[in-house]
């Protein structure tokens, strides 16, 4: 990977936190400039932590996407949040997103009561600053945050329209530490694109069904091949706990996944920059949410029993 010869290389990672629906996936995808992590009117739709790589002059910004921070139920809950605070744990500094027409709900006060007393560099961002009519409750809310924790730096952003995302990005290239890249400068992630497919699917999911569906399903990218005249084919396998979700999946005739697929398979295209055969298959696999295995397949661990 090349480096600027006229400018010291800095590189550093940056975890973004934050309650589900937040806007981190959002605010992810418009500092990176592409789509790198799956977005939904789902809340808890990030389950894997997925980085997106920034260039910002002579500094990459890696920015982990971590599953939304709230209390857990169930064992898939808890290995998000588990994965989560990992990866806070191993960054150079936290990025705590708000949604500022919400303030501080319960699980962003958890969150706050948690890094308060980390030795590592904290950034607020109010993000939704457009759903804010009064702006005087943004300064209102600044000064609650800051009454729970140290930051060195609050940001009023909106990641959706763009508005303070250049700042933030200039910013956080200034305070990454000095060191050698650790992704080519052409990189926008270090997802495979098995599982990024697998993501892209799921989200098409979520966007047609959001209200039929709970979160027991999933996505596995089975096959990917490259055929001779350079069109890729893949086989994905939508999995359901049952068999009645697995006829809402379908749809009548087949009408909703074929929808699904049409549009998933348009996105993967534009990404790998070449035609794309995608097939989806929808099964019914019970109770694959206490599957070691499962959790495996997604770079997740699986919870210890507690």
């Amino acid at each position: 990977m090349s480096e600027p010869a006229s400018q010291t290389p800095r590189c550093g990672f940056i975890a973004i936190l934050g309650s589900p629906n937040a806007g981190k996936s959002t605010l992810v995808n418009a500092l990176v400039g592409t789509k790198v992590s799956i977005v939904s009117h789902k809340v808890q739709t990030t389950r894997v932590p997925v980085r997106g790589i920034v260039m910002e002059g002579a500094s990459q910004l890696v920015l982990t996407d971590t599953p939304g921070i709230f209390q857990p139920k169930r064992t898939l809950d808890r290995a998000m949040v588990d994965a989560a605070w990992q990866r806070a744990g191993d960054s150079d500094a936290v990025l705590l997103v708000i949604d500022a027409a919400k303030g501080l709900d319960d699980d962003t006060l958890n969150i706050l009561s948690r890094i308060k007393d980390q030795r590592i560099l904290k950034i607020a961002v109010l993000n939704k600053v457009d759903r804010v009519e009064d702006k005087a409750r943004l300064l209102a809310l600044t000064a609650e945050l800051t009454k729970h924790a140290d930051f060195d730096k609050v940001f009023m952003i909106s990641a959706l329209d763009g508005r303070g995302v250049d700042d933030l990005r200039r910013y956080l290239a200034r305070i990454v530490p000095e060191g050698p890249w650790h992704y080519s400068e052409d990189d926008v992630t270090d997802l495979p694109l098995r599982m990024l497919a697998a993501e892209i699917t799921r989200e098409r999911i979520y966007h047609w069904l959001h209200d039929e569906l709970p979160y027991a399903i999933t996505v596995e990218t089975d096959s990917w091949k490259q055929l001779k005249d350079g069109a890729i084919r893949i086989e994905q396998t939508i999995y359901v706990e049952r068999e009645s979700q697995r006829s809402i999946v379908l749809g009548k005739g087949g009408a909703t996944v074929k929808k699904i697929s049409m549009e998933s398979r348009k996105e993967m295209s534009e990404i790998v920059e070449a035609p794309v055969h995608l097939f989806l298959f929808v099964k019914v696999r019970e109770n694959w949410g206490s599957d070691p295995e499962r959790y495996r397949e997604m770079g997740l661990d699986f919870p210890k029993s507690k």
